[in-house]
């Protein structure tokens, strides 16, 4: 318990929040989907619920699109928040499988790591966002599921970049264990 909800979760659910929102706000590449974009900040949520588990990866992502939504013209879209709190989440829940503290992220853990963001994107974006956008905002269901697809798809592959390489940056950037030794 004390890994999901002590003071560095929260430090680093607000530091992730607010990756979130400045790469989503000022980062974002439109898509040729209307009101689609190619996102970074995927990346970055993946690694800070990889690092510290679910209940950052979930704040995080929910926070963080909230004000993303909250600073546009179009106003606050709940599905779509809900389903980067739900992407937060779930890659918390992997991080439990992943050993970053430990310095560890070979092959296996970036095949893990991939697949589990891949399978979280399919189902925020193809099918949390488009239902919930169908029954809170009556909006086309082709449309929105059309938006899911594209954002499925270019957030899978900013997060296989973005995050793995984070994810490869810090592992490496630890001291591995018995290899500081006292000089006499």
């Amino acid at each position: 318990m004390n890994r999901l909800l002590n003071v560095k979760t929260i430090v680093a659910t607000a530091i992730g929040a607010a990756l979130f929102f400045v790469l989503g706000r000022f980062v974002a590449i439109p898509s040729p989907v209307p009101n689609t974009n190619i996102s970074v900040q995927y990346g970055v949520l993946a690694f800070i619920a990889a690092l510290f588990g679910p209940v950052a990866g979930i704040l995080a992502g929910l926070i963080g699109h909230f004000f993303i939504d909250f600073s546009q013209p179009w106003g606050i879209w709940w599905s779509w928040i809900i389903a980067s709190g739900f992407f937060g989440l779930i890659m918390g829940i992997i991080s439990f499988r992943l050993k970053l503290d430990d310095g560890e992220f070979g092959v296996k853990s970036i095949i893990l790591f991939n697949v589990s963001q891949i399978v979280a994107h399919a189902i925020a974006w193809i099918v949390i966002a488009p239902i919930l956008d169908i029954r809170i905002y009556a909006e086309a269901a082709n449309k929105v599921f059309a938006q899911g697809a594209v954002g499925a798809l270019a957030n899978s592959v900013t997060t296989a970049i973005v995050g793995t390489l984070l994810c490869i940056a810090y592992t490496t950037a630890i001291p591995k264990k018995g290899s500081l030794k006292e000089e006499d």
